[in-house]
């Protein structure tokens, strides 16, 4: 089991434990921060991480910007990564593919999802990350290709 996700086994049932995960994850990688994100659910194959509408994370229409919302994808995409592929395996992402579909002007969150990785050659994996508003209507769309290879031997 991966670190990131025996850790979120340790904190999700605590009270105050997702949102210390949060801030462990934010820690981490403290880019992230900026968004204030919350982890949802989390789970190999699945990830669904919140974030709440607010003055730092809106443009100049008063809706949630739409970097902010691909940080919050590549957020989910990339912690869902890490617990779901082979411990034998590390990621980067490589790329990301967005579509814009309407104005978020709610709290948001990313739905990631990828099937099964099985240890191999280093090769492209597409995560799909679906951002949807409070109403459940998808706002964002994007498919972040990570590069998933054998980790180097010591």
């Amino acid at each position: 089991m991966s670190p990131a996700l025996a850790m979120w086994k340790r904190c999700e049932g605590l009270p105050f434990g997702r949102e210390v995960f949060s801030r462990i994850i934010c820690w981490k990688a403290p880019y992230f921060g900026s968004i204030r994100p919350r982890f949802e659910e989390f789970r190999p194959g699945y990830a669904r991480v919140s974030m709440r509408k607010r003055r730092a994370v809106t443009n100049h229409i008063g809706t949630v910007h739409a970097i902010a919302m691909c940080n919050l994808a590549e957020l989910a995409a990339g912690t869902m990564t890490e617990i779901t592929i082979p411990p034998s395996m590390r990621w980067l992402p490589k790329g990301m593919a967005v579509e814009y579909l309407r104005k978020a002007e709610s709290d948001v969150e990313a739905h990631a999802s990828v099937g099964a990785v099985a240890e191999g050659p280093g090769r492209e994996v597409p995560v799909t990350v679906e951002v949807k508003d409070r109403a459940g209507e998808t706002v964002c769309r994007a498919v972040i290709t990570m590069w998933v290879s054998p980790r180097r031997k010591a």
